[in-house]
């Protein structure tokens, strides 16, 4: 518990350190709150982890790791504009405090940051950083759209309810560990077996976050 504890103040100590305050203030300002209002840092501490589970260097892997947690925040105001949420982690969200224009073009720049973040590790661990990091990218798009659509849907199967959480949210959790195992030069066979892991992982993870949906209260999950 104590290098949880550890790794999560290395992390949120590595964001305090970024510079998020820019100019023009109105498309950094949505970031810089974002950035600062905490959460679990769960994705992150999992790619620390996974590096320190393999006996890498954890220089090599704090980036990678702030470039999975801007990448999942950029998500969230996007996710937020879809789902018209006035609330995220107790704060209003960024579309509700400025406009859907505005966390649009800001997610946007934080999608961006999040590539420079990740090629900040070892350059031969660059290219295989980039391609998981990309198809994790690609497969969150295609469960928000599943999720998106299965609004419409009268009914929805437990198969086709689990493919969508994997891809919205486990895949994510599978490429945090996945990258941690990278930067570390774990084997290929480790890599894949903790990404699976982390899949397993994540869908229980959504699977008890809707229940909270459902069932929670907005005042004390802050959503």
């Amino acid at each position: 518990m104590n290098r949880i504890t550890e790794y999560k103040a290395l992390i949120n100590q590595l964001i305090q350190d970024q510079n998020f305050k820019r100019q023009p203030d109105k498309l950094y300002a949505p970031i810089d709150y974002v950035m600062m209002q905490g959460g679990k840092r769960l994705r992150p501490l999992l790619t620390l982890l996974a590096c320190d589970l393999f006996d890498g260097d954890l220089q090599l892997a704090k980036y990678p790791a702030l470039a999975i947690e801007v990448f999942h925040n950029f998500t969230l105001v996007h996710d937020d504009i879809m789902d018209d949420a006035p609330l995220r982690r107790g704060f209003e969200t960024v579309y509700k405090k400025w406009n859907a224009n505005i966390a649009i073009l800001s997610g946007d720049t934080m999608f961006a940051m999040s590539y420079q973040y990740a090629v900040k590790t070892a350059p031969d661990r660059i290219p295989l950083i980039l391609d998981t990091f990309s198809k994790a990218a690609i497969e969150v798009c295609e469960g928000q759209q599943l999720d998106m659509d299965f609004e419409q849907h009268s009914t929805v199967t437990i198969n086709d309810y689990i493919q969508m959480i994997t891809l919205k949210t486990a895949v994510l959790l599978g490429a945090s560990l996945q990258i941690g195992a990278i930067t570390a030069y774990a084997t290929e066979a480790d890599i894949e077996n903790i990404y699976r892991f982390g899949i397993h992982l994540g869908i229980a993870f959504q699977l008890q976050d809707d229940m909270l949906d459902v069932y929670g209260s907005q005042e004390k999950f802050g959503k």
